[in-house]
């Protein structure tokens, strides 16, 4: 399914309950690389699986979607579970 303004950053809880971050324009092929149904995901996310979507949001550029996934990627853990949680309900 891709995002209607191109562009969607988001965060995966992995197996060993890490997050990863990033940013694609089609979010359920992306999990489902990450997931290894099929080809392609980080090399981070393989060792991991299973991973699950636990957050999400559109960007309205791909620089836009790159400078908040390195600004979300710089917040620590429990900022990043704060932010999770906080917009969980609004982002899905």
């Amino acid at each position: 399914m891709r995002n209607k303004s191109g562009y969607c950053v988001y965060i995966l809880e992995c197996a060993d309950g890490t997050y990863y971050t990033g940013i694609t324009v089609d979010i359920k092929h992306r999990l489902r690389q990450h997931n290894g149904e099929i080809v392609g995901g980080a090399f981070y996310t393989r060792n991991k699986r299973p991973v699950k979507l636990v957050y999400k949001e559109e960007s309205e550029s791909h620089g836009g979607a790159i400078k908040r996934e390195l600004a979300i990627k710089k917040l620590t853990r429990v900022n990043k579970a704060k932010l999770i949680n906080s917009l969980t309900a609004l982002a899905f």
